[in-house]
């Protein structure tokens, strides 16, 4: 399989319109456009009868205590986690092209609807749920795509891999929520094949002009 995306280029910048934060020169952080980039694959294996998309991150902290934090800096050796942003499931066959914005287009406090989404497909929560889980504000189920918003204070770029799978079996067998790492595990064994492309990101002053 190969997944293309017009939307940015492969381990290259991601573009803020993609993101959830976007630098902003006195609060650090700023609101950015929170769309869904546009996403294509080819060379689909036989028998395949649907598809998910995956878009994580591989480099969150692993502890918090520095995150966001004046006058520290998240060091780079710290051991990272797997941050989900995206889990689109039951994507029919027919399907091999998500348009841009089609399932994101701004970003929505406490969290878009879900899992029901465009043309039977369903769409899992993503990881911001548990991040703005004690935020008054934002707290709720974040459904869908929601963008990259690495802590500006990281030494480290973030990567965020988009994945297609192409699956044996139409649907997923899940009810209501559903996160990222129930959908990998209800996967295995009914992948055919999978492609990646990874947008690179950063919040850091320090680093993003040469996070590519």
């Amino acid at each position: 399989m190969q997944l293309t995306s017009k939307s940015f280029t492969d381990n290259a910048t991601l573009p803020e319109r993609y993101a959830f934060g976007k630098i902003d020169p006195q609060a650090h952080v700023a609101l950015a456009g929170n769309v869904n980039p546009q996403l294509a694959w080819t060379d689909v294996p036989a028998g395949t009868q649907s598809f998910v998309v995956i878009c994580h991150d591989p480099d969150v902290p692993s502890k918090p205590d520095d995150v966001n934090q004046e006058g520290r800096e998240i060091p780079g050796d710290l051991p990272r986690v797997d941050f989900y942003h995206w889990v689109l499931i039951d994507i029919p066959a027919s399907n091999t092209e998500i348009a841009e914005g089609a399932y994101s287009d701004g970003i929505t406090p406490r969290g878009k609807a879900g899992p029901l989404a465009l043309d039977g497909t369903r769409q899992g929560v993503n990881d911001y749920t548990n991040w703005f889980a004690a935020d008054r504000d934002m707290n709720g189920d974040y459904f869908g795509y929601d963008g990259p918003c690495p802590p500006w204070n990281d030494s480290l770029p973030h990567h965020y891999i988009f994945t297609v799978y192409a699956l044996d079996i139409p649907e997923l067998p899940f009810e209501g929520k559903f996160t990222g790492a129930d959908a990998i595990k209800a996967m295995q064994g009914h992948i055919l094949g999978q492609a990646s492309i990874t947008g690179i990101y950063s919040l850091n002053p320090r680093i993003a002009g040469k996070q590519a």
